[in-house]
């Protein structure tokens, strides 16, 4: 944890998690939490989401803090949970899992204050992915922006072509449900700043 660390703390090293923040007026730093992502055995998906939120957000917290920590998990059609590929060949393998089918996202967000008391919420979606063929899903992967996402596709990106529709919430795809975690910092006293009158 950064000495200087400001109250409000991101426990994520993700870019997109902190534009969402930032999209609504917050201030914080970032802190990334290291935590073991491997899934426990007979663990079902909202399980796994939110004890990985949680873990996070313990790694990361410290008395006079409030830290907001996410977890994301791509549900394959089958079942599966589909983490960040291995390697290019492990992305095609995703992707081809999920065209032309309806796939779910779960993302847990965990929210600890600074005195200790926690709220933890999870947000879910259905995605359905067009019919896409080998040579689009070899040149998306080719581009590299599979490579650090679950699912092996950013919504937020040059992904977006690939879906064909979203029930849910899109913030939840993207990594971080905004509506439930701004109640949750609300419920702490933090409000979105760029919802507040003193706002410039």
């Amino acid at each position: 944890m950064p000495s200087c660390a400001p109250p409000l703390v991101l426990a994520s090293a993700s870019p997109r998690r902190a534009e969402l923040l930032s999209r609504v007026g917050y201030r914080f730093e970032t802190c990334a939490a290291e935590v073991d992502e491997s899934v426990r055995a007979d663990e079902v998906p909202t399980d796994y989401v939110s004890r990985l939120a949680r873990a996070k957000a313990d790694a990361v917290w410290e008395s006079g803090l409030t830290v907001v920590a996410s977890d994301t998990c791509v549900v394959a059609p089958d079942g599966t949970v589909l983490g960040k590929p291995d390697d290019a060949r492990d992305a095609i393998r995703m992707l081809r899992s999920l065209s032309g089918r309806t796939h779910s996202v779960l993302t847990a967000v965990c929210v600890i204050g600074p005195d200790g008391s926690s709220s933890e919420v999870l947000g879910s979606a259905r995605v359905t992915f067009a019919h896409v063929d080998d040579a689009t899903l070899a040149g998306y992967v080719a581009g590299g922006e599979p490579m650090d996402k679950a699912g092996a596709y950013a919504l937020q990106g040059q992904g977006a072509a690939l879906v064909e529709s979203i029930e849910g919430g899109p913030t939840t795809v993207i990594g971080l449900p905004l509506r439930p975690t701004i109640d949750a910092l609300r419920a702490l006293g933090l409000p979105p700043p760029a919802f507040t009158s003193d706002h410039p």
